[in-house]
């Protein structure tokens, strides 16, 4: 998720909420916006991409936000008998043998990109008419898997927010290779110095502070019965 700061005279709070422009996309297309120097900040899920993306002098101050984690969901039914594995590769390896459907975002998020690195990990390359690539978000993915009566892999959050619309459970989760690490990063003004570097660490600051892990740890709560995120890095 990539953030622009506004114009300066824009909002008279202090609040760094009050003055922020958020786009949301997917953690691919987010440090690609960075990398352009068409954003100030980002909040990504990627750590691989965000290493990279740093290293090659892209972005500066990389820390972590929050974190929950992945979740092999599907139709209840469970055609493929995953449910219950503690191994996300066994349960995806299971999906390919049987190809029952499967909906990929296809789209180079962070979701995406844990999905490929599972299938790799599983030495299983995903192709043929039982694997949908969506090339969508994780809200159409998730309707999808469920008009599908298909698997799909998403962040137990998004799945949480919309899961009482769907004909899906959760049938694989726990796994280490599951956890979904989200960091801040601002991009670098040495590489573009229009940026406002400024704004963006009081932002950075802002979600680090005790204020905005505070804000994470009850998110979700009241409405879901469990937080959507955890505070801090895992």
């Amino acid at each position: 998720m990539p953030v622009r700061s506004r114009k300066r005279g824009t909002s008279t709070s202090s609040s760094p909420l009050s003055w922020v422009l958020v786009v949301a996309v997917g953690t691919g297309q987010a440090l690609e916006l960075g990398r352009r120097g068409d954003a100030d900040v980002l909040l990504v899920h990627d750590p691989a991409a965000e290493r990279r993306f740093v290293e090659e002098g892209f972005g500066v101050d990389r820390r972590p936000v929050m974190y929950n984690d992945f979740v092999l969901v599907g139709p209840p039914a469970d055609p493929a008998g995953v449910k219950g594995l503690a191994s996300i590769t066994e349960a995806f390896t299971r999906i390919a043998q049987k190809e029952v459907p499967f909906v990929s975002r296809g789209d180079e998020s962070g979701t995406h990109v844990k999905e490929k690195a599972v299938w790799k990990k599983a030495n299983v390359e995903p192709k043929g008419g039982w694997y949908v690539r969506a090339g969508a978000g994780m809200g159409q993915v998730l309707r999808m898997a469920s008009e599908k009566r298909a698997y799909t892999l998403s962040d137990r959050g998004t799945f949480l927010a919309l899961r009482g619309g769907l004909e899906l459970a959760v049938l694989a989760e726990g796994d280490p290779l599951l956890v979904n690490q989200y960091s801040v990063i601002r991009v670098n003004p040495e590489k573009h110095p229009h940026v406002r570097q400024e704004a963006a660490q009081r932002f950075a600051d802002f979600l680090l502070g005790p204020e905005a892990q505070r804000l994470i740890a009850e998110f979700g709560k009241d409405r879901y019965g469990e937080p959507l995120f955890f505070p801090g890095e895992r």
